[in-house]
């Protein structure tokens, strides 16, 4: 089944992100902190790397909305995301699991695996490592993709249906279903892959945005944290000479972002 999304699904909850700043609770790794705290900001929300045991899980119950993301999984940062995560379940947190590089590697495809029994309420990943949290691949090369969003899609949709979430799939053409419904969107730049966090502030986002939402609405809250975030790297990486350029043109975007611009420039499927 597909359905749709409007400029105006997006634009409104872009506007209550504003309006209302969610705090959002980055467990993250340690290469894209500063980056992921940034987006947050530009975009209009509040950013909160609270990654201990002892304050994770505390933080988690009172924060907005979560984000485990599995990048540099340190031992203790390990215990605190557990902890994170069955707080953000008891407290009904929204949290967003980005299973980063997961597959050929053993510590994080365990700790993957245990969160998402957990019952994320979105997963964001590349293709490779949603087929390798459904047992249908290996993961692909350290933290890039060898398979496309179509090709996940059955994984994707197998994820959706066992563990109650939505699955949002990364690519030239991000691909977002919650196993019945499925959303198609094709904004965005590769500019986002020559800069360090350009994925995974993605997870932090979405985890806004579905702070944002009214109950039910993960599917649209995600798809339209993609939509937002893609737009804004297309605009960047209109005014960009390179990754250098790129970045801080991207804040500006995201900070900018308006009505108008993603009415006129999403692109859905």
């Amino acid at each position: 089944m597909t359905i749709g999304l409007t400029p105006f699904s997006v634009s409104t909850l872009l506007s209550r992100v504003r309006s209302e700043p969610p705090l959002v609770q980055c467990l993250t790794n340690t290469v894209v902190t500063n980056f992921t705290a940034n987006v947050l900001l530009a975009l209009g929300a509040a950013p909160a790397m609270t990654d201990i045991p002892g304050e994770a899980g505390p933080f988690a119950r009172i924060a907005s909305g979560v984000l485990i993301n599995l990048g540099t999984p340190h031992a203790e940062q390990r215990t605190a995301m557990l902890e994170a995560a069955a707080a953000a379940n008891d407290a009904g947190t929204p949290w967003v699991l980005d299973p980063v590089a997961v597959g050929s590697l053993p510590v994080r495809t365990a700790l993957a695996a245990e969160l998402l029994a957990m019952r994320p309420t979105v997963v964001r990943a590349n293709a490779s490592e949603v087929m390798a949290l459904a047992g249908l691949g290996a993961g692909g090369r350290g933290v890039d993709a060898t398979d496309n969003p179509e090709d996940a899609l059955p994984a994707a949709e197998l994820l959706a249906a066992k563990y109650g979430c939505v699955v949002a799939v990364s690519g030239p053409t991000d691909v977002i279903t919650d196993g019945e419904s499925t959303l198609r969107i094709s904004n965005g730049s590769a500019l986002l892959t020559k800069v360090t966090g350009g994925g995974c502030a993605l997870g932090a986002v979405t985890a806004a945005f579905l702070a944002a939402a009214d109950d039910g609405g993960d599917l649209t809250a995600a798809a339209a944290a993609t939509a937002a975030y893609t737009i804004a790297a297309q605009q960047a990486a209109a005014v960009s000479a390179g990754p250098g350029s790129f970045a801080p043109a991207f804040l500006d975007a995201l900070t900018g972002l308006s009505a108008e611009d993603i009415h006129n420039l999403l692109v859905t499927a």
